[in-house]
């Protein structure tokens, strides 16, 4: 990979996670997640997993990245990584999807904190301090500023890293992950976008 690559995919992921996977109490973004309908233009009309469909509005500047597969064995003491899980009854965590940040965003979007993709979702942006293997898959134990726990990676979790994406990617189809600003008569201003690519989609 070139110099020029690497910072691109640097930058992608830094402009992206500090947005899509980060909740603060200033501005708490729409994330929309689908299959693209059309791009027309500047407007990016998404079939929503609600069923609904909305257009989106991209800006010349906004950011086009995709994700590609990693392995779970990839996750090391020290990683800094991003998992959304869910809270069983037992209140154990159980990863439902694992982002491994690259170095230079480190730290973005650190806590733990609700998440949106399903009930008793949660997200956890963190330092990642043991590696155990688990009955259920591997145990990741995590600490952050404030706290730490503890999430199961059962084996068929989507474990991913950001890679770089064109406007050209954003093909009828391909499934999305977006994070954008509500606007007038229910249509949104994409921040970050997110798209399928080499068959592998965004699991946020």
């Amino acid at each position: 990979m070139s110099i020029r690559l690497k910072l691109g995919v640097t930058l992608a992921a830094l402009s992206f996670a500090g947005a899509a996977l980060a909740q603060t109490p200033a501005a708490k973004p729409s994330r929309i997640r689908g299959d693209i309908v059309a791009l027309d233009g500047d407007v990016l009309k998404v079939h929503r997993r609600s069923g609904d469909t909305v257009s989106i509005e991209l800006k010349p500047a906004v950011t086009v990245s995709a994700v590609k597969s990693m392995q779970l064995s990839d996750i090391k003491p020290g990683s800094f990584v991003g998992t959304a899980a869910t809270t069983g009854t037992d209140g154990k965590l159980t990863a439902t999807e694992v982002v491994v940040f690259p170095e230079a965003a480190r730290g973005t979007g650190e806590g733990h904190y609700d998440w949106d993709l399903g009930p008793n979702s949660t997200m956890t942006n963190a330092n990642v301090d043991t590696v155990v293997q688990g009955t259920s898959g591997r145990n990741l134990k995590l600490s952050y500023k404030g706290g730490n726990n503890e999430v199961t990676v059962p084996p068929n979790v989507p474990i991913v890293t950001f890679t770089t994406a064109a406007r050209t990617d954003l093909t009828p189809g391909k499934k999305v992950f977006i994070v954008a600003t509500a606007a007038s008569q229910g249509t949104y201003v994409a921040q970050r976008v997110v798209v399928e690519k080499d068959g592998v989609a965004p699991p946020m």
